[in-house]
């Protein structure tokens, strides 16, 4: 057998001096280009040193200026963190001065009035001008593309009712709750103390207070900057039982008794998700456990506070119902409820079994959209977990009105409510009444830096950082929290008028239209759908949710069975 030869490279033809010398210059010449602007700053800085001392001061100014950024250009170069900085020092830098400016330049300069996210200008214009009492109408007609998909409309009469002028209100409370709370359209959602400074709290509680809605505390706990002005309060009651805890973590009843019953504490909130991370829990650092943070929460000083991502005083949805009928008595008959954002379809109708079964019901379902969501949380959690309000709250309106409770249990809404038109279509398919958080931390002053997890928010509002609160004056911003609400609601009872309705509540589903495509339209009702009463109980065969109903049960919030078809082998 032939033994095979090993192949023979040309080389390429080398130009005088050999491929040494041609790697060199080449080299060299990329040496120049990368370092430049580093060289030429560095010489140029040198000779304005030399000039400095042979003629004009001047040039000892200019060496003042320049010697900095030589300065610069010999920390890239020996730094071992950023490639760019190494390869290209100086310029390098410039990169990273955009970098951080992109979010303002894009914002202020680039950004049309409709593309901003999450909220774009025009939202947010609106928002201002409502909390500063500025004029909030807008000249030769809509910016809007009405031929856009996603575009909605409220139909109207051609014999609208006269606009209301009283204050809208939703009485919350069933057959179970001795103590009923008037609860307004529109309400402040729950921010905790921590997460939102001192002073924007205070702010939140005196404008909600002024304007006759609630505050809801936030899983944070009720603290005293919660109460000083004595503005309505529903306390929020998380997972970690944050005032209302034993050192364990476990809930206390004593503890919750005590400050239940206090006059301003209005109604209770079981927080079992929210829209900004569902499923999630979250770990405060001891380094971030101050005195003060101990002391509200309840929690050991100098030690991890622990939020898990599920309760501890229930595992099943029968003993939740049980659970909130504990709170309603402990807190001497107040309205309890929970809060949510829907994941699994068919633990919502195990819900509704439950409250069948015990004969509990909670006294509202607070239902919270994957869009909603004031502080951080893990990207994908974030962008690709849980439901998205509309479809949340359809669902958990199909599951009590399917099982005939909807009489007994109010509906809410939480998630991007910034208008008149946004409540409305809210509680066109469901709710009685509206939450919002990041309309009112606009209404504070909040500019969408970004910066909500960081503790360095430029206008004070989610911060503990007292310098940066000081530019938030309490009083100047309750004011502003007060005059958006109003003109909110004022706006809200305008659509309601012009429908020719006398209260949101009358609004229905085929009240707002949606495009869903440049030639077609569609009502509401005609898109997605309304249960009946009772058909769960009486033939939920008949129903899209058969498969989830039949999964749901009452005593595991695991399904009963698989929904949908399995994963192979």
């Amino acid at each position: 057998m032939p033994v095979a030869t090993k192949p023979e490279y040309k080389s390429a033809p080398q130009p005088e001096g050999g491929a040494d010398g041609l790697f060199m210059s080449s080299s060299m010449r990329g040496l120049l280009k990368r370092w430049g602007v580093f060289i030429a700053v560095t010489v140029i800085a040198l000779a304005c040193l030399l000039l400095s001392f042979t003629s004009h001061q001047a040039w000892l100014i200019a060496f003042c200026v320049l010697f900095p950024l030589v300065l610069v250009g010999i920390f890239d170069v020996t730094q071992s963190e950023h490639s760019l900085l190494r390869n290209y020092p100086v310029i390098g830098s410039v990169r990273w001065i955009f970098e951080a400016l992109r979010p303002y330049l894009r914002q202020y300069l680039m950004e049309d009035d409709q593309s901003g996210r999450p909220y774009n200008r025009e939202d947010r214009s609106v928002i201002y001008a409502r909390a500063k009492n500025e004029e909030d109408r807008q000249p030769f007609g809509t910016e809007l593309d009405t031929y856009a998909a996603e575009y909605e409309w409220m139909t109207h009469s051609l014999a609208p009712a006269p606009v209301s002028h009283e204050p809208f209100r939703v009485t919350v409370g069933g057959s179970a709750c001795a103590k009923p709370y008037s609860a307004s359209v529109l309400n402040v959602s729950a921010m905790s103390f921590g997460s939102l400074g001192r002073n924007a709290i205070e702010a939140l509680n005196l404008g909600a207070k002024g304007a006759g809605c609630y505050h809801d505390t936030g899983e944070g706990g009720l603290s005293p900057y919660h109460r000083i002005h004595g503005g309505d309060i529903v306390w929020e009651l998380g997972s970690g039982y944050f005032g209302a805890r034993n050192r364990d973590g476990t809930f206390s009843p004593e503890r919750f008794a005590e400050r239940a019953t206090d006059p301003q504490v209005k109604m209770v909130e079981i927080k079992l998700s929210q829209g900004a991370k569902p499923g999630h829990g979250g770990v405060l650092p001891a380094a971030k456990v101050t005195p003060e943070i101990a002391e509200i929460r309840g929690i050991p000083l100098g030690e991890d506070c622990i939020s898990p991502s599920r309760h501890s005083a229930f595992s099943t949805p029968a003993q939740m119902m049980e659970f909130i009928a504990q709170l309603r008595e402990l807190s001497g008959g107040k309205p309890v409820g929970i809060k949510l954002c829907v994941g699994h379809p068919s633990e919502v109708f195990a819900l509704a079994k439950a409250m069948v079964k015990t004969g509990i019901q909670p006294d509202f379902v607070v239902v919270d959209g994957a869009e909603g969501g004031t502080g951080a949380a893990p990207h994908e959690l974030a962008d690709h977990l849980g439901m998205p309000l509309r479809e949340g709250l359809i669902l958990m309106r199909n599951a009590l009105v399917g099982t005939g409770l909807r009489q007994e249990v109010r509906l809410a809404a939480s998630g991007k409510v910034t208008s008149g038109f946004s409540m409305a279509a809210n509680m066109a398919i469901g709710a009685d009444w509206c939450n919002a958080a990041r309309a009112f931390m606009f209404s504070l002053g909040c500019v969408m830096s970004m910066r909500c997890h960081t503790g360095t928010c430029p206008t004070g509002v989610t911060t503990n950082d007292p310098h940066l609160q000081r530019g938030l004056v309490v009083d100047e911003k309750a004011e502003r929290v007060a005059s958006f609400h109003r003109h909110t609601v004022h706006a809200l009872a305008e659509l309601v008028a012009a429908a020719g309705l006398e209260h949101p509540g009358d609004l229905l589903p085929h009240h707002v239209w949606h495009r869903v495509s440049p030639i077609e339209v569609k009502a509401l009702d005609r898109i997605y759908t309304f249960l009946e009463a009772g058909i769960l109980l009486d033939a939920p065969d008949e129903t899209p949710y058969a498969a989830e109903w039949h999964a749901a049960d009452a005593d595991s919030f695991a399904p009963r069975q698989t929904v949908g078809p399995r994963r192979a082998a």
